[in-house]
């Protein structure tokens, strides 16, 4: 009973979340008809390999050989539940579950879906700061922070990194427990990089990731004509993305909107076009591919994959 409620709960979580936004699906929805289609069909097709590179980086992370049908179909259904549950922990809860499924011991499990947070978050930043060395008239930064908000964020980050450290010297249990969890990340990060091609992995495939996104957006930038360089509109994507990665919003539905829309108006985009290309490079990337990434996932879990 337990397993078919299981399956069932990803259909149902979908059907919520669609009454919620139907306005932005049906506004999305719209613009798509007015696009240019061979535009968008790429950008279809960009999305796709977005999950072949998820697969890559989760293979790579872990010296254990992974299967690969099934690894690639966890990624499709990772991507449904991360639009489901607060942001990240929809794919991490997915990934561990298959890892441990796999006969990964839970510790070494934890230490991967930690080194492949790590790598996409360094490839991400590191192509961010490549793009924005290489062009660095892409985006106008004054118009994505209010005056005066440069200091309180500074601000806050560094009082949460205080709390952090002080509650874990105080607490001794916590720290004893993230102590032996770094040895077994280091031992894991070790492991992985004495080979070759489970580094070219980890890393290729953290890095496709988010230039397969930032090109899903160009991509349908082009197909509704928006008036922004194609590697302005990548950089505004990083950015974007980068900035709205603490929101805990499932999926980022609603705060990866407006931040795309505001990075796309510091790029030099039209507001009106800019909300379009959003709204349509969302229905692509998210809402297409909910539904069957939901069936995907109750399938597996039927399955005993995950």
């Amino acid at each position: 009973m337990l397993r078919q409620i299981l399956c069932l709960l990803p259909l149902l979580l979908v059907s919520v979340v669609a009454v919620q936004h139907r306005s932005v699906l049906v506004e999305g929805f719209g613009h798509l008809r007015a696009a240019e289609w061979p535009w968008l069909l790429a950008a279809a097709g960009a999305t796709c390999l977005t999950w072949v590179a998820a697969a890559f980086t989760r293979q790579g992370a872990v010296v254990d050989r992974l299967p690969k049908r099934r690894l690639l179909a966890t990624q499709f259904a990772a991507g449904s539940a991360n639009h489901l549950l607060p942001t990240g922990l929809g794919a991490g809860a997915v990934n561990l579950r298959f890892m441990t499924v796999c006969g990964i011991p839970l510790a070494r499990s934890s230490a991967a879906l930690a080194l492949y947070l790590l790598a996409e978050t360094v490839a991400r930043l590191s192509l961010l700061a490549g793009l924005l060395l290489a062009f660095p008239g892409a985006l106008h930064l004054g118009t994505l922070l209010p005056d005066g908000a440069v200091g309180p964020l500074l601000f806050a980050v560094a009082g949460a990194v205080v709390v952090a450290a002080a509650v874990l010297v105080l607490v001794r249990r916590l720290r004893t427990a993230v102590v032996s969890f770094l040895r077994t990340a280091l031992c894991e990060l070790r492991s992985v990089h004495t080979r070759p091609s489970r580094a070219l992995a980890l890393w290729g495939g953290s890095l496709a990731f988010p230039a397969l996104q930032a090109a899903g957006l160009v991509l349908v930038g082009m197909s509704l004509g928006l008036p922004v360089p194609p590697v302005h509109m990548a950089v505004a994507y990083l950015a974007a993305t980068v900035a709205v990665a603490l929101v805990p919003t499932p999926g980022g539905l609603g705060s990866v909107e407006a931040a795309l829309v505001v990075a796309l108006v510091a790029a030099g985009g039209p507001v009106a076009v800019a909300t379009a290309v959003v709204l349509a490079y969302r229905i692509i990337t998210v809402w297409l591919p909910l539904l069957p990434g939901a069936l995907t996932l109750g399938a597996l879990v039927r399955l005993k994959v995950i």
